[in-house]
């Protein structure tokens, strides 16, 4: 994880650690793996259970810069709740700004949507069109933009701006 740099006074030498806390480290993060998180799945007014389904999450945070991506696969037992569907992220969102990222839903169609994060939200909200034959956007639910069954997947892709 990124630290803030500190602040050099004049004169000072840096030593060997020093230069790698402040500038080796610094780096490494920018090229660090991505690290996995489990992104939680709720429904606005019902809560869908995955059960036998799968959600994975990874995240590469550098300074307050957050690139996700989330993975929703529903199993044979997933019960998919009332509502429109909400996602979580690693950190809160900034305080300024709405942040769009993208969404592909894949059920018997392929269908492009968004996931919009709120400022300072923690969770972001799924849209796809309320059906495949329109364009209009919707909340995602148990039946938009399709009628979801054992097998169907959304994956979400996003960069936006972190609270810290």
């Amino acid at each position: 994880m990124t630290t803030i740099p500190r602040t050099w006074a004049s004169g000072e030498v840096p030593t060997g650690t020093d230069f790698n806390t402040e500038v080796r480290d610094q780096f490494n993060s920018i090229f660090a793996a991505w690290t996995p998180y489990t992104p939680v799945w709720t429904g606005q007014t019902t809560n869908p259970v995955l059960n036998n389904g799968t959600i994975s999450g990874r995240y590469l945070k550098v300074g307050r810069t957050c690139h996700i991506q989330i993975e929703l696969l529903m199993g044979s037992t997933t019960t998919y709740g009332s509502g429109g569907w909400v996602l979580s992220l690693p950190f809160a969102a900034s305080a300024t700004g709405n942040r769009i990222g993208l969404a592909h839903a894949f059920q018997s169609a392929r269908v492009q949507g968004q996931l919009v994060v709120a400022p300072s939200a923690s969770t972001g909200l799924l849209f796809f069109p309320a059906t495949t034959s329109v364009s209009f956007l919707s909340l995602a639910t148990a039946t938009a933009p399709v009628t979801w069954a054992a097998g169907g997947r959304i994956y979400v892709s996003m960069t936006y701006e972190t609270a810290t």
